[in-house]
């Protein structure tokens, strides 16, 4: 289970990233730099930026604050399913040859 990290760590890490940028070549190897300071992951780092980018509205994606929509459904026997849903990246082939665009979901509740 991931750990929940104090977004005080979070804001630091993206402030630091953001003001030594210059001093690197990329977004990751100064990521990489902040990150052993931080004593968290790399990538954990450059995925905080980058949302933060986003947050910003410095490059395209769905901000912290829209977040992801809750889709309730009914499961005929079953009960309800409450699913966290979120667009994926990928994209999956639906009837008719048509792309459409992969969803990950979390289960939130299933009630019977």
């Amino acid at each position: 289970m991931p750990k929940k990290i104090n977004p005080e760590v979070t804001d630091r890490a993206v402030r630091l990233v953001n003001e030594h940028l210059q001093d690197y070549s990329s977004v990751t190897a100064a990521s990489e730099a902040v990150a052993k300071q931080l004593r968290v992951g790399r990538e954990t780092v450059r995925r905080w930026v980058v949302q933060a980018d986003v947050d910003g509205g410095a490059r395209p994606g769905v901000t912290r604050s829209k977040g992801h929509p809750v889709v309730e459904t009914r499961l005929p026997g079953r009960g309800t399913l409450t699913v966290h849903a979120a667009v994926g990246a990928s994209v999956a082939t639906g009837a008719a040859g048509v792309r459409l665009p992969a969803l990950r979901c979390t289960v939130l509740a299933v009630e019977r």
